[in-house]
């Protein structure tokens, strides 16, 4: 509904870029997904380093089997938040270990969805 932000699932990286790509493909095609967010994991001085590069690098390979628009949104501090917001809710260690990711996922798509409810 575009209000809050929910995860779906977490998508491990494959040594073949192609079963990635064909995983997120099933998976904007079932949510007819129309934008993507994608986290910046930009310096903690607002710098861009290698990692964005890399991340830049794989939006570019999404846009050769999807039309939906990229956003890219800082994810600067979005895994500290999502542990915090885990260690708060009594989750224990190890199950904190396998939400992690989809976690703070969930941070920076909330970031963005709060940002500006226009932008949707």
């Amino acid at each position: 509904m575009r209000f809050t932000a929910q995860g779906i699932k977490t998508i491990r990286r494959h040594d073949d870029l192609t079963i990635d790509l064909q995983e997120l493909a099933t998976l904007i095609k079932d949510y007819e997904v129309d934008k993507i967010v994608i986290g910046l994991p930009k310096n903690m001085n607002g710098t861009e380093g290698e990692r964005c590069d890399i991340i830049r690098d794989f939006a570019h390979s999404l846009e050769t089997i999807s039309p939906p628009e990229i956003v890219f949104w800082d994810e600067r501090l979005s895994t500290v938040a999502a542990e915090k917001y885990l260690i708060a809710a009594d989750v224990s260690r190890g199950k904190r270990r396998k939400i992690i990711d989809k976690m703070a996922a969930v941070f920076i798509l909330q970031g963005y969805l709060d940002s500006n409810p226009h932008k949707l």
